[in-house]
């Protein structure tokens, strides 16, 4: 194991160990709902199933299509915060 997959790792875990974890995910739940993410990738969603036919998609091809669009459409001033809280946890734990 490379030494940034074991940092990666270590965080992680202690992310998890302290409940930060889940407030990062709340927080960042929050933020994507504010600033209408969650809204126009629901949208989007829904009109893949209408154009393609809700009988012919199953659930792990609509994941297949939506995961790419959602994870390229999360605001960049998003992933610098949640980067940032990260970083500043990371050295609290040094």
């Amino acid at each position: 194991m490379t030494s940034t997959t074991e940092l990666k790792n270590s965080i992680q875990m202690k992310l998890e160990q302290t409940g930060e974890y889940d407030r990062l995910k709340e927080h960042l739940r929050q933020k994507l709902i504010d600033c209408g993410w969650r809204d126009r990738l629901k949208e989007h969603t829904m009109e893949l199933i209408r154009s393609k036919g809700d009988t012919t998609m199953t659930v792990e091809q609509l994941t297949q299509e939506i995961i790419p669009r959602g994870r390229g459409t999360v605001p960049d001033e998003i992933k610098q915060e949640l980067l940032q809280r990260i970083r500043r946890f990371a050295e609290q734990q040094s």
